[in-house]
């Protein structure tokens, strides 16, 4: 497929909303890598593993053979059915590998890359901005973040959160869904992640924007990089990539540092990842808040461990923010599940378990996550006086006060 990202026709769409989607944790490197057809040389500097064909090998023994070398279409299987029906004005994900072949890896015991030929992959899901503020995006030196910016460069897909310097890695990623709508996104990666603070760049070398604390100090420097840019209309994100992998916790620290950066800069989204599995959501003033929003590929496949978490149910969130307000008034959430390193449709049983979850934590932030006859899940508010009630039985009240939308009118009746 030779369709690039960047050749997305942002005038069909009503001028009344602008169509977001996001990924949490694309990683494609390693044994993703290693089923297209340029691969990197298999050999990693893992303690458990020395080649990285040894995760294509788990993923077959857990579900069937894989035959290689697979298209660059192969990994998004049904995915790309539902980027192409969504029709987005823009599609945002964490891209949580290194583009390169370089051998300069850092000894720190996973490192993630895949070849630059195979980034083809990432072309055919028509991305516009792919966020590098991560714990992996350095993994092979300042060569391969290089490497990296300038693939998904001749790639036109934008980035944000790393570059060659301190300057280019705070600068934002602005996306121009119409003549007049534009969608702004930051990013930066917490040391709470796993992201070294000696990442941070210099003024002549390449780094990642590393948040060193969730403070109401940093939260108030982003809220002023936020007011020098934007105008009226704009759709901003902001996109950490922060805690640990697993778990549904969710610390007072990042509940103040996400409402704070509402009070303060008004963004739209706070886009968080770094879980390996999806977590709560918030409607907080109008505003979307992603505690967490998994990964949505990976070579994780016929690992052992961390079951009980579903890791293998993954979610596209399409979010929906009106022009004027800027405020969300719908949201989808599309499930996947992985499948010898593909995107596959899951049962109707893994759907109401991930419905179920979803709720289950994000009730505790006045949203409830409800299951729609599509297949879909879909977000709402939680009446008041009904959030301790967690089956999930109650209507809920639809994102916007300005109005309801379609599908939330269904659920109500």
């Amino acid at each position: 497929m030779s369709t690039l990202a960047g050749s997305r026709n942002h005038n069909s769409r009503s001028n009344s909303a602008v169509k977001v989607l996001l990924s949490g944790d694309v990683m494609t490197g390693r044994g993703i890598d290693q089923i297209l057809p340029y691969p990197c040389h298999p050999r990693i500097h893992e303690q458990m593993a020395s080649s990285a064909d040894e995760y294509v090998h788990l993923a077959e023994l857990a579900n069937g053979p894989i035959m290689r070398p697979v298209n660059p279409e192969y990994v998004w299987g049904a995915a790309l059915d539902e980027l192409q029906k969504t029709g987005p004005d823009a599609y945002i994900l964490n891209l949580e590998t290194s583009i390169t072949r370089s051998e300069d890896f850092l000894p720190k015991g996973i490192n993630y890359r895949m070849s630059p030929e195979n980034a083809e992959c990432l072309a055919v899901a028509r991305i516009d901005c792919c966020v590098l503020a991560n714990n992996h995006v350095l993994d092979w030196g300042q060569t391969g973040l290089l490497d990296t910016l300038a693939t998904l460069k001749k790639l036109n897909v934008k980035t944000v959160g790393a570059g060659r310097d301190l300057a280019c890695a705070r600068t934002p990623a602005v996306l121009h869904v119409s003549d007049i709508r534009r969608v702004i996104v930051f990013a930066v990666a917490s040391v709470t992640s796993g992201t070294p603070k000696s990442w941070t760049p210099g003024e002549s070398t390449a780094g990642v924007n590393v948040l060193a604390e969730l403070s109401d100090k940093s939260a108030s420097e982003i809220a002023g990089q936020v007011t020098e840019i934007r105008r009226p209309g704009d759709i901003v994100m902001i996109s950490i990539h922060w805690g640990p992998n697993w778990g549904y916790h969710i610390t007072d620290e990042q509940i103040r540092f996400a409402h704070r950066l509402i009070d303060e800069a008004g963004v739209s989204v706070v886009f968080g990842h770094s879980s390996h599995h999806a977590k709560a959501i918030e409607v907080y003033r109008d505003r979307l808040i992603l505690y967490g929003c998994g990964d949505f590929l990976n070579d994780y496949e016929g690992i052992n461990g961390y079951e009980e978490y579903r890791a293998d149910l993954v979610l596209l969130y399409a979010a929906s923010f009106d022009t004027g307000s800027t405020e969300l008034i719908e949201l989808e959430l599309v499930p996947f599940q992985l499948r010898r390193f593909q995107l596959i449709r899951p049962s109707n049983k893994d759907v109401i378990w991930l419905q179920q979850t979803l709720n289950r934590e994000s009730r505790a932030f006045g949203t409830s996550v409800r299951l729609h006859p599509s297949g879909r899940l879909v977000a709402g508010v939680v009446p008041r006086e009904v959030i301790g009630d967690v089956d999930g039985c109650v209507s809920m009240q639809p994102l916007s006060h300005r109005g309801s939308w379609p599908i939330q009118q269904q659920l109500m009746r």
